[in-house]
This record gives C-alpha cells, sequence and structure tokens, in this order.
C-alpha cells in the first residue's frame, strides 16, 4: 500500500494551499475540502504537510536521509 497524506476535514479551511505546493497532483480540492487524488503517487516530499496552517494535513510516513 501507497502511504499518502491524511486529510482531517474538520480543520482544512479549503485555503488550497496544499494543493499548490504539491507536484504530482495527489492533492485536489473538492468543495472547499482537500482530498486525495488515488490515481496519482506521492513522492513523499511533505511540502503539503509544511504549509498547512491549520494542522490539518500530516504525512504518516518518515523521510530518512541518508
Amino acid at each position: 500500500m501507497i502511504e499518502m497524506p491524511v486529510i482531517d476535514a474538520e480543520k482544512c479551511n479549503g485555503c488550497g494551499l496544499c494543493v499548490e505546493v504539491c507536484q504530482h497532483d495527489v492533492l485536489l480540492l473538492v468543495g472547499h475540502i482537500v482530498s486525495v487524488n488515488t490515481v496519482e503517487e506521492c513522492d513523499w516530499c511533505t511540502n503539503c504537510e509544511l504549509v498547512c496552517t491549520e494542522g490539518a494535513l500530516t504525512c504518516p510516513f518518515e523521510i530518512v536521509l541518508g
């Protein structure tokens, strides 16, 4: 199973910042709430989590730099 960002819809204010920084079109704004496009594959950049001012988006994976 491919790990994808997890969205807390109750915290999402629909600003779309995470959608703008998503390099692979994994995130979509649908009805003022962000959702995950499961057709695309996340590259785990975590930019979406970094720009979310509401804490509505988390990445359930850990990036290990070697």
